[in-house]
């Protein structure tokens, strides 16, 4: 005997109502990143592409796919912060013979970036 979804009470038909939620049930968070994806497809920022793996920490509403790939070219393209460096070899280099630091910084481009 089948269960009505109403109330509990047995059903007279012979097909079992259900209840739960479809299995194609999408999240609000991944309808925004699958609506911003098609954005970033039809009109990408110069010279960037995506692949989402996984949560970005620090993330809030505010910040877009479009706006954080911006934001990561403009902190590859501009002139680096010498006093926040990750590697501070390259950073004195950078401080000490900008020249040097450049050509150096061009051959390791053309020898790693292909």
């Amino acid at each position: 005997m089948m269960t009505s979804a109403r109330g509990g009470r047995p059903s007279s038909s012979s097909a079992p109502t259900y209840s739960w939620a479809p299995t194609t049930f999408v999240s609000a968070s991944g309808k925004r990143i699958h609506r911003e994806m098609v954005e970033l497809n039809n009109d990408p920022p110069p010279h960037c592409s995506a692949t989402i793996i996984g949560p970005l920490d620090g993330w809030s509403p505010a910040l877009t796919i479009t706006k954080v790939l911006t934001a990561i070219r403009s902190l590859l393209t501009n002139n680096p912060d010498p006093y926040k460096a990750v590697v501070p070899g390259i950073a004195h280099l950078y401080l000490e013979n900008k020249a040097k630091h450049d050509i150096v910084a061009g051959e390791w481009t053309a020898r790693f970036a292909k």
